[in-house]
């Protein structure tokens, strides 16, 4: 059967399998999580490390661990295990860590947008067109920034990802309860 061009399709998108109420729940922490960011960025940002190096730390140990029982992969179960256990140490130890791992993560994201600003130009040269060029161009000096001052970008981090989780955790509370309700989350 064809459909001619005034025919609409409509498209409909899988509904989630998981309860409205967990959906609620993320929403919470996001916001309150959020929230400390937002105005405790320091000691917010210290505990979330602490409790990154605390995963770096049983992910390390589980890996070796696991090597008791699946000897596949030897060398990279051993090689994560280690680095995992190493870097989980050292989040505990080093006081200043924190702000090391931020900062790497500013020098990660400064690499990504000088790159990915780079693809948006390259697409905007084969026709994409000046916003996209512009969109990249922007995209590059960010990273540019980034890279330039990583302890500077590591202490806008927090405020970013702050206003990114109240805004998201705000948005799940939203669906969730619309969920609950039984009305479309459109």
């Amino acid at each position: 059967m064809e459909q001619t061009a005034a025919e609409h399709v409509v498209v409909e998108y899988e509904i989630l399998q998981v309860p409205w109420w967990l959906i609620v729940l993320e929403g919470i922490f996001a916001v309150i999580i959020g929230l400390f960011l937002l105005f405790s960025p320091v000691k917010t940002t210290i505990t979330l490390v602490q409790i990154l190096g605390i995963f770096w730390l049983l992910g390390g140990a589980l890996s070796i661990l696991s090597l008791l029982v699946d000897r596949e992969n030897l060398g990279w179960k051993l090689l994560s295990g280690i680095m995992g256990i190493l870097i989980g140490l050292l989040v505990f130890v080093y006081p200043l860590s924190p702000f090391v791992v931020l900062a790497f993560f500013v020098i990660i994201l400064g690499i990504w947008s000088i790159v990915y600003g780079a693809i948006r130009v390259v697409w905007a040269l084969k026709g994409g067109g000046l916003g996209m060029a512009v969109l990249g161009l922007l995209t590059i000096i960010l990273g540019i920034l980034l890279l330039i001052n990583p302890l500077a970008g590591a202490v806008v981090l927090p405020w970013i990802y702050g206003i990114s989780l109240v805004i998201g955790g705000i948005a799940a509370l939203v669906g969730g309860l619309r969920m609950r309700s039984g009305r479309s989350v459109s």
